[in-house]
């Protein structure tokens, strides 16, 4: 009883081991336009809302169209969690990507996609042509790592767990 005991020990003292600090980062709250929505006017901005305020620096946000053209107009701005970019109309008809990239409160970059709907011919002038993908293609944030990798503790959880066991269950010498 008593090995088992000290093997029970060993065991919840290597899962605390290998419990890492909680990452959490800034996720989307919304985006304006929507994801997924269609509008039939050109927005004079377009928008993406997080859960937290972002630092003001590297933030990306651009709006490109069907057509493979930008379509938004100067730098981004960020104001608290939410990160602006200007467009001066739109042009045709079809899927519009929101791609973003902004450092959140604990200095992680997220990045990801939002995506709306243009259901009228616009009238504006689109600018140069996007140069491949400004984010992932996916509307979840992504982390480019910066903490340790979780699999490190979860080994060094197995090793102490298997030294433990080793020495609870070896045969003492006579």
């Amino acid at each position: 009883m008593k090995r088992l005991g000290t093997v029970l020990l060993a065991l919840v003292g290597a899962l605390m081991l290998a419990a890492g600090p909680a990452a959490a980062h800034s996720v989307v709250l919304g985006s304006s336009p929507e994801q997924g929505s269609e509008i039939a006017e050109a927005p004079e901005q377009v928008s993406v809302t997080f859960n937290e305020a972002l630092q003001q620096q590297f933030a990306a946000l651009t709006v490109v169209g069907p057509d493979g053209n930008l379509w938004s107009k100067g730098d981004p701005i960020v104001d608290g969690p939410t990160v602006s970019v200007e467009i001066d109309g739109l042009g045709p008809v079809g899927e519009y990507t929101i791609a973003y990239r902004v450092t959140s409160a604990d200095g992680h970059p997220v990045s990801g996609t939002r995506t709306f709907t243009l259901t009228q011919e616009g009238t504006g002038t689109p600018g140069e042509a996007a140069a491949g993908d400004a984010a992932p293609a996916s509307d979840v944030a992504t982390d480019d790592g910066g903490g340790p990798a979780v699999w490190w503790f979860v080994v060094a959880g197995v090793i102490v767990v298997v030294a433990a066991l080793w020495f609870v269950l070896r045969k003492p010498k006579a």
